[in-house]
């Protein structure tokens, strides 16, 4: 029952920001959940011995939103520089970090890698999903959100009815090879129903094709973060959601997936 409740908050308070609140508030929510999740990846990374101040983590994750949706949101007063800016100023911080806090030895490139994961693995991919509703408007947006969360069901429950054979093993136990085919089925299938709503210009059998990729690369984040977590010895990446772990357990998907959907619709003619 908690996970079910944590879940209608959730939902309601991403839909009520997509949908009902100005467009730049969904912005802010990508920033602070970058935030939250840059503050978990921290985490993950002391547990291995790294010396990866949170504040820090936190703040490069948002800025990472902030760096590459914002342009999107105010194409008049900010440009594309600020995505080059941020790039070169958290390298540039995270050794100067390295250097005065890590003695010569292995945990330099375990902390000086999540520092720089913190804006690159959380914080963009995180921004592309924010610059997916400043671009094509919030069913755009809630399309992939559906589409990838149909999939995740879809391999959740086939695998717990069907699952014989281990999808990966040593990083994610649970997954099987039948979740993942019933992911990959349900995912084209919803793409292309939920079409003539969240991407109208669009024909159908390429909606569905597009799910499809969506899904996968979905399924690569999940088991990404997975990875993650095992080599850091934890189940969850926090505490933060009853029920659900952390922000960075519920966005996992989305940070493989976000940023293809949003290349996709940006160069793909």
């Amino acid at each position: 029952m908690l996970r079910i409740v944590s879940a209608i908050v959730l939902v309601a308070l991403v839909g009520s920001t997509v949908f009902l609140m100005p467009p730049w508030a969904t912005l802010v929510l990508a920033a602070v959940a970058a935030a939250a999740a840059g503050s978990e990846l921290a985490g993950l990374a002391r547990a291995i011995g790294a010396r990866v101040p949170t504040l820090f983590a936190a703040a490069a994750a948002a800025a990472g939103v902030v760096a590459l949706a914002a342009p999107h949101f105010f194409p008049e007063r900010v440009t594309a520089e600020p995505l080059t800016a941020l790039l070169l100023a958290a390298t540039l911080a995270a050794g100067l970090l390295t250097l005065a806090s890590t003695p010569p030895g292995p945990p330099v490139f375990a902390g000086l890698g999540a520092l720089l994961l913190a804006p690159a693995y959380v914080g963009l991919p995180l921004g592309t999903l924010a610059a997916i509703r400043a671009m094509c408007g919030p069913a755009t947006m809630a399309w992939m959100i559906f589409v990838i969360a149909a999939s995740d069901s879809a391999q959740y429950y086939t695998g717990r009815a069907f699952g014989r054979r281990k999808l990966a093993p040593a990083v994610s136990p649970g997954k099987t090879i039948e979740g993942l085919i019933g992911g990959l089925v349900v995912a084209p299938i919803a793409a292309a129903a939920l079409a003539p709503w969240g991407l109208p210009d669009v024909p159908l059998y390429i909606a569905g094709v597009v799910g499809l990729i969506l899904a996968a690369f979905g399924v690569g984040g999940d088991l990404f973060e997975s990875l993650l977590k095992r080599s850091a010895g934890m189940k969850d990446s926090s505490t933060l959601i009853p029920g659900h772990g952390g922000v960075l357990d519920r966005v996992d998907a989305y940070l493989f997936a976000a940023p293809v959907f949003y290349l996709l619709l940006r160069y793909w003619k």
